[in-house]
């Protein structure tokens, strides 16, 4: 068996480096688009469902995930151009917010069987002048991130503070695979890597 990240995104692969584990990089190309009044934990758990099954193959367990912020109801993926990346970060500045991931795993019996799980965090950003967040966009770094940022890089320096699990807001709540692995008929300790650990 092998494992498979069905995703291009490097902060997930970082994560499953950071777990010792061998795998391969197979993005998947699916529809990310919400339904229309999809929720939030409903919308990320489809797409990662969907990231999962488009790649499940015999011999593989695969791993998807989607994430998505929401703030006062409102459901932010990720910014269509500068200006929409400094509204949003206007939004969220100074207030709370929540973000929704959900995993999933897939293996082949006769046919892909996906199990999933949705996570969520809720995250406090610290208070942002015009000028910060103008300086913020202007790296690049908010454009193909939901809600505009990444905790794990320049912008956390205006996360205060994180309820929940840090690698959900990230964009792989790691500690959910184990559990789905195992009803999946695998085990994650089964790809680590030679020599770690």
């Amino acid at each position: 068996m092998r494992l498979i990240l069905a995703s291009a995104s490097p902060r997930r692969r970082q994560l499953l480096d950071a777990l010792q584990l061998e795998f391969e990089i197979r993005p998947s190309e699916v529809d990310e688009v919400r339904l229309p009044e999809e929720p939030a934990p409903a919308y990320v758990e489809r797409v990662a469902r969907a990231k999962a099954a488009a790649v499940a193959a015999p011999g593989l367990v695969v791993v998807a995930a989607d994430t998505t912020v929401v703030h006062e109801g409102k459901i932010m993926g990720k910014p269509g151009h500068p200006e929409e990346a400094r509204a949003m970060l206007r939004r969220l500045q100074g207030d709370v917010h929540e973000v929704f991931t959900g995993v999933a795993v897939a293996v082949w019996e006769e046919a892909a069987t996906v199990r999933s799980l949705v996570d969520v965090s809720e995250v406090v950003f610290l208070p942002m002048t015009d000028e910060e967040i103008a300086a913020y966009v202007e790296t690049g770094e908010p454009m193909d991130k939901a809600g505009a940022y990444a905790m794990q890089g320049l912008g956390g320096i205006y996360v205060e503070r994180v309820s929940g699990s840090p690698f959900t807001v990230i964009g792989l709540p790691i500690h959910l695979l184990p559990r789905l692995m195992a009803a999946s008929g695998a085990s994650l300790t089964s790809f680590r890597a030679a020599g770690g650990g």
